[in-house]
């Protein structure tokens, strides 16, 4: 089969022909017919991500598909059946085997290219804002990076929360595409001055914040007291220092939040997300925007729209 595979640690990665796997205990073999492309996994060919695998592996954190095949000990969900996998790799390719665990069945109005975009994006702001921040409505949310693939889950998700939501992106067609998303108030990070800009629309109660650098400083003092800021990841590539003398006068409060670590001692909470989640996409409560579908063969393409923030919302490869 084909796959985006890092043979090595010496590889940055290529389409290579690999054998077909086999499901292992606790596995189904899923014919995968979408992934989506994340910031982690420009991460990962860096080898800079927190669950970056040893090579040889391929690359590819969720995918969609159908189950055909089960490993042993595997019951359901029974082959035939379209499921969402969030596998953390493996999914750049024409087959992936996956835990059995991880399979969720599609509801049949979902395509297989939204189940693809769903799952990180959607999960990881619904989480951060939900159960972490406790957002509250009538509380205002500043979202950075707003355009992006988790900040424009972010504002979608915050309007359904009942906040006033205030999307950071750079330039005017970025923000055209938050405010189809539903923000009331767009910040030109490019022209703007996020702190000014933020302070005059009355300061921010929640922040969240996927890009770091000098937007996330900016962000901190635009803050109410008790607001809550939620780091999200760094895709301007610096990790901010925060410092703890601001967070006691003003009473902030930092909340981490990295979406997969819940597999590992509270599952529950993503399923339990993932659930209403679902339940709003059946009502049509929301859309995953993906801005470019592209075939297996431009995988290199599509990974260069995330690493050169030509994208905005996700980018899905198809099989």
């Amino acid at each position: 089969m084909r796959a985006f595979h890092i043979p090595d640690s010496d590889s940055p990665g290529a389409l290579l022909e690999i054998d077909r796997p086999t499901p292992g205990p606790g596995q189904v073999r899923l014919r995968i017919e979408a992934c989506g492309l994340n910031f982690a996994d420009l991460l990962m060919l860096e080898r800079q991500y927190q669950d970056t695998p040893e090579p040889p592996f391929t690359l590819g954190m969720e995918v969609a598909g159908t189950v055909d095949a089960l490993g042993p000990g595997v019951e359901s969900p029974a082959p035939g059946t379209r499921v969402a996998v969030f596998g953390g790799h493996g999914g750049l390719a024409e087959w992936g085997c996956f835990d059995a665990a991880r399979a969720v069945p599609l509801p049949d109005c979902m395509s297989v290219t939204d189940a693809a975009a769903f799952q990180i994006a959607y999960g990881t702001s619904h989480v951060a804002l939900d159960h972490r921040a406790r957002m509250q409505p009538g509380e205002t949310l500043l979202v950075l990076g707003a355009a992006g693939g988790v900040g424009l889950t972010a504002v979608e998700i915050g309007k359904l929360m009942g906040a006033t939501v205030i999307a950071c992106a750079r330039g005017a067609d970025k923000l055209a595409v938050a405010a189809d998303a539903g923000a009331d108030h767009l910040v030109d990070a490019a022209t703007q001055d996020i702190r000014t800009e933020v302070k005059a629309l009355g300061g921010a109660d929640v922040v969240y914040d996927p890009v770091g650098g000098a937007q996330w400083q900016a962000a901190f003092r635009a803050c109410n007291p008790e607001a809550r800021l939620l780091p999200i990841g760094f895709a301007s590539g610096e990790v901010p220092q925060i410092p703890a003398n601001h967070l006691l006068v003003k009473n902030l409060s930092v909340l981490g939040l990295y979406w997969g670590g819940y597999l590992k001692f509270r599952p529950e909470v993503l399923t339990d997300s993932l659930r209403t989640l679902l339940d709003w996409y059946e009502q049509s409560r929301i859309k995953p925007h993906v801005s470019h579908i592209l075939p297996l063969d431009r995988t290199e393409e599509g990974l260069a729209l995330l690493r050169e923030r030509r994208a905005t919302g996700k980018v899905v490869i198809t099989m």
